[in-house]
């Protein structure tokens, strides 16, 4: 027999940890488990025969409850036990109660206790549902066995007469656990206990089927997750090694490491991790078939309502309980063409498929491969599910059953696929079903600034065409070795794929314009000045027509809001419609040249605007112009005037002054110490040395609304540096640094020039790890070389900051030779 874990190999490092060194090298969760917990009951069961057996002779039992129950302790998992008690104790039972529970925390060990009697146990606790489920995995360990035997021999009957509560209230806490991921598995830096198809799916599987002994307790369809068990078991494991605490986060770092310790999954960091959502898609297919077949008896309203849908049936398809079902499962052998028919019922219905119609899929996929092989004109079917309103879910089913890598061998490639850019939130495939997902959910919205963008998409033509393009806008990026853009890769191997099914050829060019063409977008929104002349004319040149535009906004809509959650955030929503507009404009007006005429209604305006440049005139209404010319009239009594105004989500500020050194950079740097982001800013000048320069900022922790007297700061902060009184750098020590991104994702910065962007400013990307501070270190860099800065678009992914600077000298643009010195100062910026 082997000799169990000792304390020291508990608490010491991998050199006197024998099961650590075992385990590193074999990669055998299920060893350290058994080993943990044999040693944890020793150490429990040692200190109540010490502490407290000499004050409760009977009348107290120690159980093993949650993961403990259940012999799951990883290395450093909380200890979860249950004192039960027959009365309450008093005052030496409470003493011996302390000395027993510091005994166990001297020991190394995290406990995490209660102390319950024995009807609180038996009693349906509606807001801490944990306790009840945590005694489904009760165990015995030590003291009175017939005050345990009394809660064993009564469970059976509280169950049953709990039982609908218990499943209810578990399946109730699973969804919304479920919700909070965005009910997927496919996030590149997964919580393997908590994430869709985790540790915590594979307990919430267990309980039900404690919960309900019937045929409805697990599905009857039961996939084995012994072998995705082991591997997340292992795992953790891992996790926990390495980092010497209850971590459960699948960070970049921790894949690489793991996947080169070499156990459970193929070599390679992106082969290892499409082993992991292999193993955890199983386990998320099983628990949403179990709580579904667990979720209660249906309403009479819900019963009619499937009564309804039941009448969708057909002579091939019919609805059963929610589900679609083959009339005659054989038939699909002989005739594959039917699996084509069967997503365009579920596409036109939002059906989902029954299990058995999936092991049927699962069963005739050699014949459907063969058939595809053949390349059958499949366009005029495909175009048709492409159009329907359901269109995300019947391809999600295509995926889910292996159906669409059959019929699209190409899309395989990017199944799983991890890209390490820690600014999106999905694999590719994921990524790729919410971008039509989100254009799907534009129907019907009440949200005015989404209404827009809905209008768009019901002018369109061929919505078909959209949506093609945004199933292969991607799929060039698992192709790791080719030399292309991943737009140009995704348009090359698209247009292949759609000759295969005998799409038309204008088809194929137009899917393949939007797919080479799908970054173009939201690289002006965050990369150009949407008020210089020559923007406009960039994007009328490169989107062609007003039809394509149209295109290219929705598609544009669709892939940045399936980055993550809240990537499409009001101000890119903003900005993406300002886009449309500006390249509608230049597509629609005559050719003419564009010339504004001002007309001051005073000599004091006209004093006011005379050496403005006349894109001040654009970018500003009658009425703004009229506040900047009150706010002038302040300015000239105190030296400087601020106007700030919440607008859309994010907040205006306006500052008057006079001109000096280093003024831009101080005021960046001061909104900068207030935690605020920074999005765009601008910069005027006039004949009389006054300068307006304007920020539009958001307010990520809300502080300026929730916390009136901070507004009132911000506006004392700004005057005082504006006026020189206070050194920003000061200000921005006070802000907490982030946390660095992971060592495979940190970003080299860079700096790029455009000299052709604009007709009368050098256009300058830099690109750099974001920290506070760092527009104010960029703008002075750009002080000392003497450059003006007249917009500023700011864009963060992340870690990783992207910003455009729009800057003249002597309003006009650099000359070359100017260049090289900038971006070496830059760049000093950047990496202090």
């Amino acid at each position: 027999m082997e000799k169990p874990l000792s304390r020291q190999s508990v608490i010491a490092g991998p050199e006197a940890d024998p099961v650590r060194r075992q385990f590193l090298h074999s990669g055998d969760g299920a060893r350290v488990l058994a080993e943990r917990t044999t040693y944890v009951d020793a150490v429990v069961r040692d200190a109540f025969d010490k502490f407290l057996l000499p004050v409760y002779p009977r009348g107290m039992a120690a159980l093993a409850v949650g993961g403990y129950g259940r012999r799951e302790l990883f290395p450093h998992s909380d200890v979860d036990l249950l004192l039960l008690e027959a009365n309450p104790p008093d005052t030496q039972g409470r003493e011996a109660i302390s000395r027993f529970l510091q005994s166990i925390w001297d020991a190394g060990l995290r406990l995490s206790h209660s102390v319950r009697a024995l009807r609180d146990c038996l009693e349906l606790h509606d807001t801490n549902i944990e306790l009840n489920v945590s005694l489904l995995d009760a165990r015995f360990l030590s003291g009175d066995a017939d005050l345990h035997g009394q809660l064993e021999s009564r469970t059976p009957k509280y169950l049953a007469a709990n039982r609908a509560a218990l499943v209810r209230q578990l399946c109730r806490m699973t969804r919304s656990r479920h919700a909070k991921f965005h009910e997927t598995i496919y996030h590149l830096e997964p919580n393997i206990k908590e994430t869709p198809g985790g540790l915590r799916d594979l307990h919430v599987l267990e309980w039900l089927k404690k919960l309900r002994q019937d045929a409805t307790a697990v599905s009857p369809w039961m996939n084995p997750v012994d072998e995705p068990r082991a591997f997340l078991h292992a795992t953790r494991c891992f996790l926990h090694y390495r980092s010497n605490r209850d971590n459960n986060l699948l960070t970049f770092d921790a894949q690489e490491e793991v996947a080169a310790a070499g156990f459970h999954g193929a070599p390679g960091t992106n082969a290892w991790m499409k082993e992991y959502f292999r193993h955890v898609r199983a386990i998320w297919r099983e628990t949403l078939r179990t709580v579904d077949a667990n979720e209660g008896e249906a309403s009479s309203l819900l019963a009619g309502f499937r009564d309804w849908r039941s009448r969708l049936s057909n002579a091939e398809f019919t609805v059963s309980r929610e589900r679609v079902l083959l009339r005659y499962p054989h038939a699909l052998d002989k005739d594959p063409a039917m699996a084509i028919r069967l997503f365009l019922f579920v596409g036109r219905h939002g059906i989902p498929l029954h299990r058995e119609t999936e092991k049927r899929l699962q069963q005739y996929q050699e014949s459907l491969r063969g058939y595809f092989a053949t390349g059958p004109a499949l366009w005029p079917q495909w175009q048709d599910l492409m159009s329907l309103p359901h269109a995300s879910f019947a391809l999600r089913a295509m995926h889910e059953t292996g159906v669409l890598g059959l019929l699209f061998p190409e899309w395989t490639d990017i199944e799983c696929e991890v890209i390490r850019d820690f600014n999106h939130r999905y694999t590719v495939d994921e990524h790729t079903l919410i971008t039509i997902q989100n254009l799907e959910e534009l129907r019907g919205t009440e949200d005015p600034a989404r209404k827009r963008f809905a209008a768009l998409l019901e002018e369109l033509p061929r919505l078909a065409l959209l949506n093609c393009a945004l199933l292969f806008h991607d799929v060039g990026k698992g192709d790791q070795d080719s030399a292309e853009s991943h737009s140009i890769a995704s348009r090359r191997i698209a247009e292949g794929a759609l000759r295969r099914i005998h799409a038309p050829q204008e088809a194929i060019e137009t899917i393949g314009f939007l797919i080479e063409h799908h970054l173009d977008l939201s690289a002006a929104m965050t990369g150009r000045d949407l008020e210089d002349e020559a923007t406009a004319l960039y994007l009328a040149h490169r989107v062609e027509t007003i039809e394509k535009l149209k295109y290219l906004t929705l598609l544009t809509y669709g892939d940045v809001g399936a980055v993550h959650p809240t990537a499409l955030s009001p101000w890119r929503l903003e900005q993406l419609f300002r886009v449309f507009a500006v390249a509608y404009r230049e597509l629609t007006r005559e050719l003419e040249t564009e010339r504004i005429e001002s007309q001051p209604a005073s000599p004091e305006q006209e004093a006011f605007l005379k050496g403005f440049p006349t894109r001040y005139l654009r970018t500003h209404t009658e009425v703004q112009i009229r506040t900047h010319l009150q706010m002038d009239d302040l300015r000239k009594a105190s030296g400087v005037a601020l106007d700030i105004r919440r607008a859309g989500g994010v907040y205006e500020l306006s500052i008057l002054t006079k001109d000096r050194h280093f003024l831009f950079a101080s005021m960046a740097g001061a909104l900068s110490a207030f935690g605020l982001n920074i999005l765009k800013a601008e910069a005027f000048a006039n004949q009389q040395g006054t300068v307006l320069d304007t920020f539009v900022f958001a307010d990520p922790a809300r502080s300026l609304e929730l916390n009136p007297p901070e507004m009132d700061r911000l506006k004392h902060t700004l005057e005082r540096v504006v006026l020189g009184k206070i050194e920003v750098r000061d200000l921005l020590k006070n802000r907490p640094k982030p946390a660095p991104p992971s060592k495979g994702a940190r970003i080299a910065p860079r700096v790029s020039f455009d000299n052709e962007a604009s007709h009368s400013a050098t256009l300058v990307e830099v690109v750099a790890e974001d920290r506070p501070g760092l527009l104010y270190d960029m703008a002075s860099a750009f002080s000392d070389a003497g450059c003006s800065i007249e917009v500023v678009l700011i864009d963060t992914e992340a870690h990783k900051a992207i910003d455009v600077f729009y800057i003249s000298s002597d309003g006009r643009k650099l000359p070359a030779e100017r260049l090289e010195g900038l971006r070496a100062g830059l760049l000093r910026a950047v990496g202090q």
